[in-house]
């Protein structure tokens, strides 16, 4: 299939940027995404913490200090919204402006500034969209999405494409905070009565799975992340057991994370936060009976979008359509890695490897990734290839795929040895991953050195199972392309498949 998009200067046409305005009872943010995709790309990303819902706990109203922050902030954000020449503007409000007296006022001028109307989301209707942003983010995923803010906390049920039925609890972490007083053991105590009737869907095993969103969740899972010396500090997909979440929980629940080991990764003006999300995460895992915990870096905002997309692009696989647009902006020729993923197809057929259907998505998302790094000196090719895939904002794989992906790639450019790839990705890896990764990784070896990783050759080029291996089959018309370093390169592919590989000319 040949690549819809077209480069301009680093960027993708389309329908141009579009920004979005989140009004949290914690956070004010404008995100302006380069245009409408599956996978939108930020082009520019900025947050202030107004805290809007302090306070109305306690008086039923925003704080004039609150409020005139905010709108400071707003003036900022149109200022940029102009200046970046977007499209659309999507401007919606959550619980501080739903819930407070003075509310509908706020509002008033917030639209007069951005010169766009604010849509106020109800409970339920965020509860939808922070669990249509799961959908946008991750593959197929099966579970409870709940969405901490500072106002308030949305659960609600999810499985593949379908959002169920919404809740939402007073439990965000302003006003869990100023409701306990600060006190911890009042906040859990506040926390167990605000869930304790709460029927949680009856969630088959292997489907306890449980969508952390928002702020002050993802600042308590990259304090995990950072303790626990991980890896790769990508936190969307980040994944735990929840019995070692519900330990972790109550370990960091002390006031503003005191005493805490690297308690300075987390934001000055999150770390009183934070605590409070432990106590309510804790009670969320333990009443669903969870079995493990995933960080999502979308949500509402990522759920609005994804609403507006048509139902065909709603349907693309979000790994693939994010490799092709790099592809597109990196690749000496597109229209060769869409070929590559054929030829692949083919290969992995007549050899008969067994893959799943989650295995064959990434084998393709590898091969739109294997000439992106073209441009860099030969010694770095793989390496530069792998840091940009180890470390891209791609949504819809979980960590071991995407190791699997930027290894398979690494192969692609730096050979075979074991000991060459960098124990960070091999962390990250199962076995199986490992193997198929070596597997593509031969294989693009031998397509990049026969075709120049230019397109219109490899469709030329047979492959056919034998008896004792793979026939690659150049015929007469592509005989001259037969040479001792390919011969080289199909007999690496023969060691990695156990089998003869072969190069046959007539």
């Amino acid at each position: 299939m040949t690549s819809q998009f077209k480069p301009a200067r680093g960027r993708l046409n389309g329908t141009g940027p579009v920004a979005v305005v989140d009004i949290g009872s914690n956070s004010v943010r404008l995100v302006i995404y380069e245009r409408k995709a599956r996978t939108p790309t930020m082009l520019f990303n900025e947050k202030l913490l107004a805290g809007l819902g302090r306070g109305i706990a306690a008086t039923g109203r925003l704080t004039d200090a609150s409020v005139k922050l905010a709108l400071g902030e707003l003036v900022r954000f149109r200022a940029l919204i102009e200046h970046t020449a977007c499209k659309e503007l999507y401007v919606f409000a959550t619980a501080a402006a739903r819930d407070a007296a003075n509310g509908d006022e706020f509002v008033g001028e917030v639209e007069r500034i951005l010169q766009a109307p604010v849509r106020i989301l109800d409970g339920s209707e965020e509860a939808f969209y922070s669990a249509l942003g799961v959908v946008a983010g991750f593959w197929q995923p099966r579970g409870i999405v709940g969405d901490m803010g500072g106002g308030s906390l949305e659960l609600v049920e999810i499985e593949g494409k379908k959002p169920g039925k919404g809740s939402t609890f007073p439990l965000g972490g302003l006003r869990l905070s100023e409701e306990a007083g600060g006190n911890i053991s009042k906040a859990r105590q506040i926390t167990e009565e605000a869930l304790g009737g709460y029927e949680w869907p009856g969630l088959h095993p292997g489907e306890r799975t449980f969508y952390a969103v928002g702020g002050t969740w993802r600042s308590l899972g990259r304090l995990h992340l950072m303790q626990n010396n991980y890896p790769l500090h990508v936190m969307h997909n980040y994944q735990i057991s929840a019995e070692e979440a519900i330990s972790f929980c109550r370990k960091i629940a002390v006031p503003s994370l005191e005493g805490i080991e690297l308690a300075e990764v987390v934001s000055k003006q999150r770390r009183p936060l934070v605590p409070i999300g432990a106590v309510v995460l804790e009670q969320v895992l333990t009443s669903m009976k969870a079995e493990r915990l995933v960080f999502s870096a979308t949500g509402v905002r990522e759920g609005l979008l994804h609403e507006k997309l048509s139902p065909e692009m709603q349907a693309q696989d979000p790994v693939i359509e994010a490799a092709r647009e790099l592809c597109v902006l990196r690749a000496r020729s597109p229209d060769h890695a869409e070929e590559l993923i054929a030829w692949t197809d083919l290969l992995f057929h007549e050899l008969e490897i067994e893959e799943t259907a989650n295995e064959r998505r990434l084998r393709h998302a590898a091969c739109l990734l294997s000439d992106i790094g073209w441009r860099a000196h030969p010694d770095y090719r793989g390496e530069q290839s792998l840091n940009i895939i180890s470390n891209a904002s791609f949504v819809g794989l979980d960590h071991s795929s995407r190791a699997y992906v930027a290894a398979a790639v690494f192969y692609r450019h730096m050979g075979l040895r074991e000991g060459a790839l960098s124990q960070v990705i091999r962390q990250l890896f199962t076995d199986r991953l490992r193997i198929r990764a070596k597997v593509l990784g031969a294989t693009m070896r031998v397509a990049s050195l026969l075709s120049a990783s230019m397109a219109g050759l490899l469709p030329k080029v047979g492959l056919v199972r034998t008896e004792t291996g793979l026939l690659i089959e150049l015929g007469d018309e592509l005989a001259n392309l037969d040479g001792e370093r390919l011969r080289k390169r199909a007999s690496q592919l023969g060691k990695v498949i156990q089998a003869d590989v072969q190069i046959k000319t007539t």
